[in-house]
């Protein structure tokens, strides 16, 4: 006599297993997406609050905050202006200007008003103007 002996997997025992693959991952993969865009927006509000500091230290160095056109450039790099260029004493960045965790560059605006001198912020994982949940701008906002 000659028993034959199968080894391996049927077609139904792979599609059970591919079935239980695709529940873990539709049960486990939102969870998982969700923590690393909550990650996102704390490093934005992070990086926000050193570029924040950063701008303050320009402030006290040199009697202003940076103009719109000169913009966070103005932190690592020395202004033209000689005037200005004797009292900067920059870079006041340890590293490159970074660029938000979606990989935009963070927006920055001189706004000369007395409640809030500059605006600071991030535009979101949509990189649009407002949004919500993840996708809502960070940072020191424009007043309306």
């Amino acid at each position: 006599m000659h028993h034959s002996q199968h080894t391996g997997f049927t077609l139904l025992e792979m599609l059970v297993v591919l079935v239980i693959i695709g529940l873990l991952a539709g049960l486990v993969g939102p969870q998982i997406f969700g923590t690393a865009d909550k990650a996102k927006v704390q490093t934005a509000e992070t990086q926000i609050k050193m570029l924040k500091n950063a701008i303050g230290t320009f402030y006290l160095d040199i009697g202003r905050y940076p103009t719109t056109e000169e913009g966070l450039a103005s932190l690592n790099a020395s202004p033209a202006d000689e005037k200005i260029k004797a009292f900067w004493k920059g870079p006041y960045l340890a590293e490159n200007l970074p660029l938000d965790p979606w990989q935009r560059p963070y927006q920055y605006q001189r706004l000369d008003q007395p409640t809030q001198p500059f605006a600071l912020y991030s535009l979101g994982a949509d990189g649009q103007i407002g949004g919500t949940d993840y996708n809502a701008d960070l940072g020191y906002l424009p007043l309306k």
